[in-house]
C-alpha cells in the first residue's frame, strides 16, 4: 500500500546564513503546514557558523516547532554536515530524508514534488535536476559555473558511469531503508558529496531517479567566489571515491597521512574514515611540521573560512 503521506525530515545544512535562512525555513514551514497532511520535520544543521545563524533558527523555532538546529561549532564541511543529518534522521525514524541549500534556491512547492514521486514508490531516491527538459530556471548560473559544472560531471560519469545528468543539485529525498544501508559508507566530507550518496545507493541496488526542478540560481555563492579551489577539492574526492571501490584501495592506506595533509593544505574537510578505521588524529600529527602540535592547530584563509570548509578532527580545529 502507497503511503500518500509519509513523514518527511528535511535537513538545511548551514554555514553563515543568517541573512537568508530566516525566510527560507518560515517558506518551507508555511507551505507545508497548509499543503502537507503527513508529519514535516526540518533539521538545520549548523556548520560552524561564526555570525547569528544559530539565534535566527532559534527564533523561528519558537514560531514553527517542528523545525530544529544541529549545531556544530566547529567547521566540519556541507557534506560533513549532511552526514551528521543523517545520522539524525536515522534516530528520528522519518520514512523520507532530503536535503536542500540554505539559499532557497529549492522552493518548497519543488521539494514537494520530490515527495510525491518518493512516496508513490517510483524510486527509492528521487533527485532534482537543472539539465532535463522541463525544469524551470529562474535565474541560472553563471558561464564559467556551467563550464565547471560541465566538466565535473563528465568526470564523474567517466569515473562511475551514474547515467545521471546533474549529480550536484542539491534537492534530494532517500527512503529509510536505503539511507539505513548506506549511511555507513557516507565519507565525502566536502561539495563531492552528492556522488558519494548517489554511487553508494547504485553500489547496493537502489533505484534513483531524476526529476525535473523549479531552480534559482542565488547570488553571492561561497562556491563561485572559490571556484578553482572547491573544483580542485571535487575532483580529489571523486578520484579518491573510484579508488576506495577498486582493488587498489588496500594498497593506498598508507598513503592516508598524505591524504589529509593535501585536504588541509587546501583548506578543505578530508574525507572521513570508516567507522573500524583509526581515528585521523595521528595524520594530523604526521602532517605537521612541528613536533608537539598544539591542542588547536590553526590553518585559516579568509576565503577558505567564508566558505565553511573547515574540519574538527581528534580535538583540533581546522578552519
Amino acid at each position: 500500500m502507497v503511503d500518500n503521506s509519509p513523514s518527511v525530515l528535511l535537513l538545511i545544512p548551514a554555514y553563515n546564513e543568517e541573512e537568508r535562512i530566516g525566510p527560507v525555513l518560515r517558506d518551507y514551514a508555511t507551505y507545508f503546514r497548509e499543503h502537507y497532511e503527513g508529519e514535516f520535520r526540518a533539521v538545520v544543521v549548523l556548520n560552524g557558523c561564526r555570525d547569528n545563524t544559530l539565534g535566527i533558527v532559534e527564533e523561528v523555532a519558537k514560531e514553527f516547532p517542528e523545525i530544529e538546529p544541529l549545531n556544530f561549532e566547529a567547521p566540519i564541511g556541507k557534506g560533513g554536515a549532511l552526514i551528521e543529518g543523517f545520522k539524525k534522521a536515522t534516530e528520528m525514524r522519518a520514512v523520507l530524508t532530503g536535503y536542500v541549500d540554505a539559499d532557497g534556491a529549492t522552493p518548497a512547492k519543488a521539494f514537494h514534488e520530490l515527495i510525491k514521486r518518493c512516496a508513490a514508490g517510483e524510486a527509492d531516491c528521487v533527485i532534482g535536476s537543472r539539465w532535463l527538459p522541463g525544469s524551470v530556471l529562474h535565474q541560472s548560473q553563471t558561464k564559467l559555473r556551467r563550464v565547471f559544472s560541465r566538466g565535473f560531471h563528465t568526470i564523474v560519469e567517466l569515473l562511475f558511469w551514474l547515467g545521471i545528468a546533474d549529480t550536484q543539485c542539491p534537492a534530494k529525498l532517500v527512503r529509510r531503508e536505503a539511507l539505513e544501508e548506506i549511511l555507513e559508507s557516507l565519507r565525502i566530507a566536502d561539495l563531492a558529496f552528492d556522488v558519494n550518496l548517489l554511487v553508494s545507493l547504485k553500489q547496493r541496488g537502489y533505484t534513483i531517479k531524476e526529476v525535473p526542478i523549479e531552480w534559482t540560481d542565488q547570488l553571492g555563492s561561497k562556491v563561485t567566489a572559490n571556484l578553482w579551489r572547491v573544483s580542485l577539492v571535487m575532483f580529489l574526492s571523486v578520484v579518491r571515491l573510484r579508488l576506495v571501490h577498486s582493488p587498489l584501495y588496500n594498497w593506498l592506506r598508507p598513503l592516508r597521512p598524505l591524504e589529509t595533509w593535501l585536504y588541509l593544505r587546501l583548506n578543505a574537510p578530508p574525507p572521513r574514515p570508516a567507522a573500524d578505521s583509526q581515528s585521523p588524529a595521528p595524520a594530523l600529527e604526521e602532517a605537521s611540521p612541528l613536533d608537539s602540535p598544539p591542542k588547536y592547530c590553526l590553518l585559516y584563509t579568509s576565503d577558505a573560512a567564508d566558505e565553511g570548509l573547515g574540519v574538527d578532527l581528534g580535538g583540533r580545529r581546522i578552519i
